[in-house]
């Protein structure tokens, strides 16, 4: 798997999360370089929806990142796809704004880490699937759109219920990825939402395809090392 991995002194890396995100977690304690730790605190979030996550973010967000700072994390991760590109790209790059300057430690977000991982590729005619319901991935449609990507197609499961995301197969989400694709050819496929368990499939999705595969936890777990890596 091509996650970023050298040897470095080790560092802590922050999770901010919606409550009923099972998956992230463990994708980042089975891949951050020997020795490193995450610390975690919840937002709290059932529903995969506009509503729902509209909720995380004006109620959760900001007590969640003062919490984890307390542990004192060389990086902060802002672990929501969708959220992040909920109210579009300049609301998501205040929110790091914000939670930077409340705990002064860098803030990342996920949906912007997907969004450099796509420029480095030089990848800009994209296929996206998602766990998600429509309303949510027009909001990353647009969300990609407006950093200069080509959607050409975006596919959702339809699932509103968070915890039932974190049960989706790995075979289900590669049949799907197989399904989405059909007929096209972009410069990659994104998988999105850091409660879509992708990571385990990550490798077999490459091996698939003749196009680059990111995922949402991936993309955030690269940026995330290299952002920790960088403080002193």
């Amino acid at each position: 798997m091509a996650f970023t991995q050298t040897l470095s002194e080790p560092r802590r890396i922050g999770l901010m999360i919606p409550s009923s995100n099972t998956v992230i977690e463990p994708d980042f304690y089975h891949n951050v370089p020997d020795g490193w730790t995450v610390h975690t605190a919840r937002m709290y979030m059932e529903d995969t929806t506009v509503e729902g996550e509209s909720r995380m973010l004006d109620e959760f967000a900001m007590p969640a990142a003062r919490d984890v700072a307390t542990a004192r994390p060389h990086v902060i991760v802002f672990g929501c796809t969708s959220a992040g590109a909920l109210r579009g790209n300049t609301y998501d790059t205040d929110l790091i704004a914000r939670i930077t300057e409340l705990t002064g430690i860098p803030a990342l977000s996920v949906i912007k880490a997907v969004q450099n991982e796509l420029k480095n590729l030089n990848a800009l005619r994209i296929v996206v699937i998602t766990p998600y319901v429509d309303e949510l991935n027009e909001r990353i449609r647009t969300s990609l759109t407006d950093d200069g990507l080509t959607i050409l197609r975006i596919a959702g499961l339809g699932i509103s219920e968070n915890f039932q995301i974190g049960r989706v197969p790995g075979k289900e989400i590669v049949d799907f990825a197989r399904r989405s694709v059909i007929g096209l050819q972009p410069d990659a496929l994104f998988v999105s939402c850091t409660n879509f368990p992708a990571v385990s499939v990550l490798q077999e999705l490459r091996n698939l395809f003749p196009f680059p595969v990111i995922s949402s936890n991936q993309a955030i777990l690269n940026a995330a090392i290299t952002a920790a890596r960088a403080e002193d």
